[in-house]
Formats: C-alpha cells, sequence, structure tokens
C-alpha cells in the first residue's frame, strides 16, 4: 500500500493549488507517495491547467488530477481524494498552504513514533514565519458567550472554555486542530470512517477530532514540521468576517450541525442564547465607549438558520 497520499481540493484557485502542488517536489517519494488534486467541480478550466503543469513539470511520476462531479465542499472533496487513493496516512494540505523542507518527513516520523496519534498537525505559519494559532479548545456553548461577549471579565472568568490555545514550540495534544494541513492514519478512519460531508465547509475538522478523540485517538500537534498557510485564500470567508460582513449561510448551517450533534437541538438553542447574553454585554460596551460593533453583519440572526433542521447537510447553493 502507499505510505502518503496528499490530498489537495481545488476549487477556481489554480494559481495557489500548483504552488502547494509544487511545495510537494522533492518531498515525496515516487516509489511510496502519491498527490492528488481533487478538483471541485470548478468548472474554469483549473483541472486542465493544472494537469497540463503536472506533464510539463513531470510531476506524473506521483501527481494527478480527480475530478469531484460536484462541488460539495471541503469534506466531500477530501473524501474523494482519500477514496481515490488509498494510503497509510493521508496528508490534508489546502490549497493555500504549502510546505515547508522535511516537514512531510517529521509528520511520518511523529506518526510512526506516536501509533494512537490518529491525527496529526504541522505548525501553520506565515510567509515570514509567523506563527499561526491552529490548536484549540472545543467549542462549546460557553464559548460561544466568550466570543460574543468579548469582554475581558467574561474571558477571565470562563477561561477554561476560551477555543483559542498558545501557539507552542513543543509537541503536545490539543482537543482539535485546524485541517488547513493535517495528517490522518489510515486505521482513524477505518475506525470511525470518513469526514462528515454535512458540512459544506468548516466545523468539520472539529467534528472530526471530537469523533477521534472519543474512539480513543489522540490529535497530536508537532511543531517541529512547517506549513505556510495563506489564510484566506482558498475561501473568502475569513476575510469578509475580519471585516464584520456577513458571511455564506453556509458558515452558520455547518455551526449549526456541529452544536447540534454534540450538544443536541436543545443545546444548540441554548448555545444561541448564551451568544445573545454575550452580545448584550459587548453590545452596551461599544454603545457607551463609542466603540465598532465586533461581530458580523446579520450574525444574531443567521445563528438561527437551520436551528430545528440543524442536521440538513449544507451546500454551496445555499450561501
Amino acid at each position: 500500500m502507499t505510505q502518503l497520499s496528499v490530498i489537495i481540493v481545488n476549487y477556481r484557485t489554480p494559481a495557489l493549488t500548483l504552488q502547494a502542488l509544487s511545495s510537494l517536489a522533492g518531498e515525496l517519494d515516487p516509489a511510496r507517495h502519491r498527490a492528488v488534486v481533487v478538483d471541485n467541480d470548478s468548472r474554469d478550466g483549473s483541472a486542465e491547467a493544472i494537469e497540463a503543469v503536472i506533464a510539463t513539470r513531470g510531476f506524473r511520476a506521483w501527481a494527478r488530477v480527480v475530478r469531484a462531479r460536484e462541488n460539495g465542499g471541503f469534506s466531500a472533496g477530501n473524501n474523494v481524494g482519500m477514496r481515490a487513493e488509498p494510503a497509510a496516512f493521508h496528508l490534508l494540505m489546502n490549497s493555500d498552504a504549502y510546505v515547508r523542507p522535511g516537514a512531510i518527513a517529521e509528520l511520518l516520523a511523529a506518526a510512526e513514533a506516536h501509533p494512537r496519534a490518529g491525527i496529526l498537525s504541522p505548525r501553520l505559519e506565515g510567509p515570514d514565519g509567523t506563527p499561526q494559532v491552529s490548536c484549540f479548545r472545543d467549542r462549546s456553548p460557553a464559548s460561544e458567550l466568550i466570543e460574543a461577549a468579548e469582554t475581558g471579565v467574561v474571558t477571565g472568568l470562563l477561561r477554561r472554555w476560551d477555543v483559542p490555545l498558545p501557539i507552542s514550540d513543543v509537541p503536545f495534544e490539543p482537543e482539535w486542530t485546524s485541517f488547513a494541513c493535517v495528517m490522518l492514519r489510515r486505521e482513524l478512519i477505518e475506525s470511525i470512517g470518513a469526514m462528515d460531508d454535512g458540512y459544506f465547509m468548516y466545523f468539520e475538522d472539529i467534528d472530526y477530532c471530537r469523533r477521534a478523540r472519543a474512539a480513543g485517538w489522540s490529535v497530536l500537534h508537532w511543531p517541529h514540521a512547517r506549513v505556510v498557510h495563506l489564510r484566506g485564500g482558498s475561501s473568502p470567508v475569513k476575510a469578509r468576517m475580519a471585516a464584520r460582513e456577513r458571511p455564506p449561510l453556509y458558515y452558520y448551517e455547518a455551526r449549526a450541525r456541529y452544536f447540534a450533534k454534540f450538544y443536541g437541538r436543545s443545546g444548540l438553542v441554548a448555545t444561541n442564547l448564551l451568544w445573545a447574553v454575550g452580545r448584550t454585554v459587548s453590545g452596551l460596551r461599544e454603545r457607551f465607549g463609542r466603540k465598532p460593533a465586533h461581530v458580523c453583519e446579520g450574525t444574531g440572526r443567521d445563528i438561527w438558520r437551520r436551528c430545528f433542521d440543524p442536521l440538513v447537510p449544507s451546500r454551496e447553493a445555499t450561501s
């Protein structure tokens, strides 16, 4: 069996995808490793452009393009890639990421040394080497209160539920990690199944990490492996949220699916009510401190989307 397959999902980002793919040259052993670019039904010539570069640069020994029949989102695209190229380990990599030299070898060595680590993540960093927060505590109803309040007193009182974890220079086991670049073990996938493609995009990473931990596997962050993440290149959602603009509705559909799966439908309602309490706190602070709103446009309304049918799969067409 192939030792490693690298899966890169492309949706109308051919230049970024080719940068990610090119970073693998010299890092993969064609005798044991493969790379699969899954084109998520881009219909913009992406697949053909990527195939042409694979041919002209001599990547055919280890790379190929697989065309998905529809744009089913992040989980669905990665599931297509993993089915297309079975391997002992799968490295899922965003099109807006690229590996530093030695990163893949580091992750494989860590996986061999830690057989109960079903999910392994590298350090994510900017092109200048600045590390990015990529490890977290589970999102919970209390964490939604913290996020909505965005007030030091509330965060301090509820710190044990605050989601972001500090950047670490040593390996450790977070509750979940970013799937911008992540390695999955075949035995993990066999034991808990594929990623949930009911999420179009977002929340699928925390979902999969929770399922892995519930089955007795660990999540291991390995900062000695370094991967550049260009943040937002694969999707405009984070940029829109940073600008406090309304994100696509599939973000809130994914949020509803996650909270309903792990806290029940009543837990989703409680989560939204706690968010409203937190937003009342931040709203008062903004009003009397004359500060701009820190939440995205329409969030107070959009979090209730799919509240009463949260497990209906989300799709891009609903955005």
